[in-house]
């Protein structure tokens, strides 16, 4: 594989100057998120189009790699929506054989959705700042510094909008 990936010669020279190493990366992060490795694929492919179609916002103030993070990000979550947006099918054998614990407090479980059907009504009232860094929070697996980078933000203030939504998220929860 050559040492420098050509991108188009439109793009910033950061974003065209990648090397095979920092498009593997790239790869990684994405993998990390995305199992299927046809999606990740697309998922590569797609960051590189939405970079070029969108080089005009790049403006230098960070790494080019955690631009593309930011737009693969974006793309890995358009990708989770759709496939989460089919409907789910599910053969009548599966049915048959779902976890259903005999004598089981269906009263719980109920409960349950319920209180997850309140949890995401809730985190949809809260400000798309907030909104933004619970979902990137979540794809990193909690790490505030990755979070930080993709958001291209500082992490105090991943901290310090993750607390702010706890706290509205307590309150909303017990009222």
């Amino acid at each position: 594989m050559p040492t420098s990936v050509s991108i188009t010669p439109h793009v910033s020279a950061g974003i065209r100057q990648l090397t095979s190493d920092q498009v593997q990366m790239l790869r990684a992060f994405i993998q990390k998120r995305v199992m299927n490795p046809d999606d990740v694929d697309d998922i590569l492919q797609c960051t590189f189009l939405e970079a070029i179609r969108n080089e005009h916002k790049f403006q230098g103030t960070c790494k080019p790699q955690t631009w593309l993070c930011g737009i693969a990000v974006n793309l890995i979550r358009n990708h989770f929506r759709r496939l989460y947006n089919q409907p789910y099918q599910e053969s009548w054998e599966d049915q048959m054989h779902s976890n259903v614990v005999p004598g089981g407090d269906i009263g719980h479980e109920v409960d349950g959705h319920r209180q997850l059907a309140r949890a995401v009504q809730a985190i949809g009232q809260l400000s798309s700042h907030m909104q933004q860094v619970i979902e990137v929070s979540l794809e990193m697996d909690g790490n505030y510094q990755d979070t930080a980078s993709c958001l291209g933000v500082p992490i105090g203030t991943v901290r310090s909008r993750l607390s702010r939504a706890r706290e509205q998220l307590k309150r909303q929860m017990e009222a």
